[in-house]
C-alpha cells in the first residue's frame, strides 16, 4: 500500500515507513480531538485536514473525539457546530465519534493504579503555592510537604475528592516525577483538580476532572490510535505523555508534531476570538470577518478553496506565518471557475437614454460564466432609464479616464455604445442624472463600422433591478501582525475600524431574487459576493467574499520575472 501513497511531507514519510515496517500491523488510526469550548477556525481545518487526509490516503480511519474534560467552558452547541464544520470541509468520521468524558472511569482507575505504584499523590497546597514551588527554566522546583504521603492516605483522599467531600481548589492529584527536571512539564504535574460543575454529558456525577496532560495520551491509548498528530506546542509535553503510558503499561501511540497555521491580519487563539465575540467587536462566532469556519462559510468561502490553500501552505516542523493573500488567491481561482456573473451597481447614478423609446424593453443576452460554457446565458432587461456606478462618470475627466464623460463614447456591458450629452444637477451642484444617447447598431456591444471604445461599464435597468444591502468586509485587523502592540495595549488596539461598510441602496439584476442563503456570485467589475442568511423575501443581503484584485498572483508573476 505504501508504494501507492505519495510521501509528500515528513508526517506522511513517517506513516509510510511505519506501514512498510508493518508497525501497528500496518494500520493507520488518527484522530482530531477538539475541545467543545468554541468554534473551529481555519487553523483547526489544517489540523483535522492532516488527520483525516492521512487516514484516507493510507486506507485507515480518523476519529472525531471531543476532549470534553473542562465542564466550565464546554457547551453542547459547540459540539454540533464542530461536527458541522468538519462535515462542511468534506470529512466524515463515520461511526468513529467519541467523547473523552466516556473514559472518565478508566482514567480514574488508571490514576488509582499510579497512586498504588507510589507515583501519584494528593497535594493540599494552593495553586499559587504549586506555581511558586515549581521553579523556572533556570531554577529547579521544590518538593512540597505532601509529596511523600503514604499510599493509603493518598488513595483515601483521592476517593473523597471524587465523592465531593472537599471544596474546589482545596486539593489536587499530582504525578510524582522529578522536581529538578529541565522540562517544567515533568515537575510533578497536576493530574486532577476538584471541580463541582455540571458536565454537558456526565451531569453532576463527577467532582474531579482530569487535566489535559493526563487525559490526552490516555484517550489516544484507549482508542488504539497509531499516530497522534499534534501541533508543535505539544512537543515539550510528549515526554510526559510517554512517561504516563509507559508507567501504566498501556497501548502507546506515536506522537508527531507539526507547526500550527499562522496567517497575516489574523489571530488564531480561540480564547482571543471568544473575547472578540464577548466584547461585541464582532457579531458572533460566524461574523464574516472571523477566521472561524462558520465565519468563512458565511462570507462565501468554499471548502475547495480552503483545502487548496492548506495544501499550498504545507506541513512543516517550524512555525511561520502565511500571507492571507494566498488564501484569497485560492478563493478567487475557485470562485472564478464556479460563480455565475451578475451586474450590481453599488452607488447608483441614473442614466436616461434620451433617444431610446419610452416603454420599450430589450432583452439582451448575458454570459453567466465565461470560464464555464455549460453555465449558459441569461437575459437582462435594457430600458430607457438605467443605473451606472457614480464613480464611472466624471464631468471633467483626465486624459486617461476611460469611463463615461461628456462627449465620450463607452460600451454598456452586453448592450450598446452610449455618449453622454448632458449632466443634470440638484440645487447643491450634485450630479443626480445623466442624459445620454445610444447607437442601436451596436447591440451586443460591438460597432458594425469597426470603431472601438476603451471603456466598458456595468449597469442595471432602473425599472427592473431590485434593491439590495451589500456588506463590504475587509480584514478585521489593520496590522499584519495583530499581536504587535504598544506597551500596555492588547491585540484589540489593532482592530480595523473600516473592516465593515454597509451599502444599503445597491441595485442588482432581478435574476438573483430567487437565490438561497450562501449562493455565490461575481458582481462584474467589483468582486465576489454571497447571499447572507439575514436576507428576507423583501430584502436581499450580500456579503463581499473577496475583491477581484489578486495581489498574490501579481506578486508571483513579479517574482518570476513575468
Amino acid at each position: 500500500m505504501s508504494e501507492k501513497i505519495p510521501a509528500s511531507d515528513f508526517i506522511r514519510n513517517a506513516v509510510a515507513e511505519d506501514i512498510k515496517n508493518n508497525r501497528w500491523d500496518g494500520k493507520v488510526v488518527t484522530r482530531f480531538p477538539p475541545e467543545p469550548n468554541g468554534y473551529l477556525h481555519i487553523g483547526h481545518a489544517k489540523a483535522f485536514g492532516i488527520n483525516f487526509g492521512i487516514a484516507e490516503e493510507f486506507g485507515g480511519r480518523c476519529h472525531l473525539r471531543f476532549d470534553d474534560t473542562n465542564p466550565t467552558a464546554e457547551e453542547e452547541h459547540y459540539v454540533h457546530a464542530i461536527q458541522d464544520d468538519v462535515n462542511w470541509m468534506g470529512w466524515d468520521w463515520g461511526e468513529n465519534l467519541f467523547f473523552a468524558s466516556d473514559y472518565f472511569e478508566q482514567m480514574y482507575d488508571l490514576a488509582v493504579k499510579l497512586i498504588k505504584d507510589g507515583l501519584g499523590y494528593v497535594d493540599d497546597q494552593s495553586l499559587e503555592e504549586i506555581r511558586r514551588t515549581r521553579g523556572s527554566l533556570t531554577e529547579p522546583g521544590v518538593e512540597g510537604p505532601y509529596r511523600n504521603r503514604p499510599v493509603e492516605e493518598n488513595l483515601d483522599l483521592f476517593e473523597r475528592m471524587k465523592n465531593g467531600e472537599f471544596p474546589d481548589g482545596s486539593r489536587v492529584l499530582r504525578a510524582k516525577l522529578d522536581m529538578a527536571s529541565p522540562n517544567l512539564n515533568m515537575r510533578d504535574p497536576i493530574m486532577y483538580r476538584i471541580l463541582h460543575a455540571h458536565h454537558h454529558r456526565q451531569g453532576d456525577k463527577w467532582c474531579v476532572y482530569p487535566m489535559y496532560d493526563w487525559a490526552h495520551g490516555l484517550e489516544d491509548s484507549i482508542e488504539g490510535i497509531t499516530h497522534s498528530l499534534c501541533s508543535l506546542e505539544f512537543e515539550n509535553h510528549r515526554p510526559l505523555y510517554d512517561w504516563f503510558l509507559d508507567q501504566l503499561g498501556v497501548h502507546h501511540p506515536q506522537q508527531i508534531e507539526f507547526a500550527r497555521l499562522n496567517m497575516t491580519y489574523t489571530v488564531m487563539s480561540k480564547r482571543k476570538l471568544l473575547s472578540l465575540v464577548e466584547a461585541g467587536h464582532v457579531s458572533g462566532w460566524d461574523d464574516p470577518r472571523m477566521p472561524t469556519l462558520s465565519g468563512l462559510r458565511r462570507r462565501g468561502y468554499t471548502p475547495a478553496a480552503i483545502r487548496e490553500f492548506l495544501r499550498r501552505a504545507g506541513v512543516n516542523k517550524f512555525n511561520s506565518t502565511v500571507d492571507v493573500q494566498l488564501l484569497e488567491h485560492c478563493l478567487r481561482q475557485d470562485l472564478n471557475a464556479t460563480s455565475p456573473r451578475v451586474m450590481c451597481v453599488m452607488d447608483p447614478l441614473k442614466v436616461v437614454i434620451t433617444n431610446y423609446p419610452e416603454g420599450q424593453v430589450d432583452q439582451l443576452e448575458a454570459i453567466n460564466n465565461p470560464e464555464d460554457a455549460s453555465a449558459g446565458t441569461r437575459e437582462v432587461s435594457f430600458t430607457r432609464e438605467l443605473y451606472i456606478e457614480r464613480n464611472d462618470f466624471m464631468e471633467d475627466a483626465p486624459k486617461k479616464f476611460f469611463r463615461l464623460t461628456l462627449g465620450k463614447e463607452v460600451r454598456l456591458r452586453y448592450a450598446y455604445f452610449i455618449i453622454c450629452t448632458d449632466v443634470i444637477k440638484d440645487a447643491d451642484g450634485k450630479i443626480i442624472e445623466l442624459h445620454c444617447t445610444y447607437d442601436p447598431a451596436t447591440r451586443g456591444g460591438d460597432a458594425p463600422d469597426g470603431r472601438k471604445v476603451k471603456g466598458t461599464l456595468h449597469w442595471v435597468s432602473a425599472e427592473h433591478s431590485i434593491s439590495a444591502e451589500v456588506r463590504l468586509y475587509e480584514h478585521l485587523f489593520a496590522k499584519e501582525n495583530p499581536e504587535d502592540v504598544e506597551e500596555g495595549a492588547d491585540f484589540t488596539s489593532n482592530l480595523n475600524p473600516d473592516s465593515l461598510k454597509v451599502v444599503t441602496d445597491a441595485r442588482i439584476e432581478p435574476s438573483v431574487s430567487v437565490s438561497e442563503s450562501g449562493s455565490r456570485y461575481q458582481f462584474e467589475r467589483i468582486g465576489y459576493f454571497c447571499v447572507d442568511a439575514d436576507s428576507t423575501a423583501n430584502q436581499l443581503v450580500f456579503n463581499r467574499t473577496v475583491s477581484l484584485k489578486d495581489t498574490w498572483a501579481k506578486m508571483q508573476k513579479k517574482a518570476e520575472g513575468k
